[in-house]
């Protein structure tokens, strides 16, 4: 889940004054790098399902759910520091993970990954634009809002998962009902916003001139928005799809 992960507090003695510093190319490259080692491994778990391999599949998938989610929490909280070895691993093991998902929602509702994929980058590209014209500006009050919204997502989420394990679940909004479908709008709003403190984020970070490896910690953050707004919309979709 995304980005409470990205904290925009740069302190002075994080500057590099000799050597090369952070760079938004550098951080858009990173970027790329990680997209498409996450696309490898969604095409090898997706590639592993149609020749039938389901076992084999099924590893792939919940073991990359599991490693990507700690190769998350240790990014997170060494801030940086082992970002350039983690990252590309985090990428690859949620690529995995995604092939898998992917896959189950495709054979249930026909060309929904296609379309999720489309609203994804679209989403991506919009809060850019939104984001370099200003319409949308990184202040300490949204991120604060933004903060808090996507905690409580986090926390209903937990919530649903320790039901489940008791038969349980919390009504409606898990659904294809119209309560069920709403929630899902606005969580895909939430996701598709944080995009804004990963741009913010990338932007500061080459201003205040952040060492070198906060170029993978922000293409890092990027990517678990990227993720988390993909599989968003796949849950939204879904419902939309169960309603017709």
């Amino acid at each position: 889940m995304a980005n409470p992960i990205l904290r925009n507090t740069f302190d002075a003695e994080t500057r590099v004054y000799e050597g090369e510093p952070m760079t938004i190319s550098g951080a858009i490259n990173k970027i790329f790098m990680l997209l498409a080692l996450a696309i490898i491994g969604a095409a090898y778990t997706w590639w592993l399902i149609a020749t039938g391999f389901m076992d084999k599949a099924s590893l792939f998938c919940i073991g990359g759910a599991v490693v990507g989610f700690i190769l998350a929490i240790i990014i997170s909280f060494s801030r940086g520091k082992f970002a350039p070895i983690l990252a590309p691993l985090y990428a690859l093991a949620e690529g995995f993970f995604l092939g898998g998902i992917s896959a189950f929602f495709e054979a249930a509702y026909s060309g929904i990954v296609l379309q999720a994929v489309a609203g994804t980058f679209a989403a991506l590209f919009s809060m850019l634009l939104l984001y370099r014209a200003k319409v949308i500006q990184c202040t300490d009050k949204f991120r604060a809002v933004l903060f808090t919204a996507t905690m409580s997502i986090g926390i209903i989420y937990l919530i649903q998962i320790i039901a489940s394990l008791f038969g349980r679940g919390i009504p409606q909004i898990f659904t294809s009902s119209s309560i069920g479908i709403g929630f899902s709008v606005v969580v895909v709003l939430i996701a598709a916003f944080n995009f804004i403190v990963d741009f913010h984020f990338i932007e500061k970070g080459a201003e205040q001139m952040l060492p070198k490896e906060y170029e993978w910690f922000g293409a890092f953050g990027l990517m678990v928005t990227l993720i988390w707004l993909y599989l968003e919309i796949l849950r939204l979709l879904a419902k939309l799809s169960e309603r017709n």
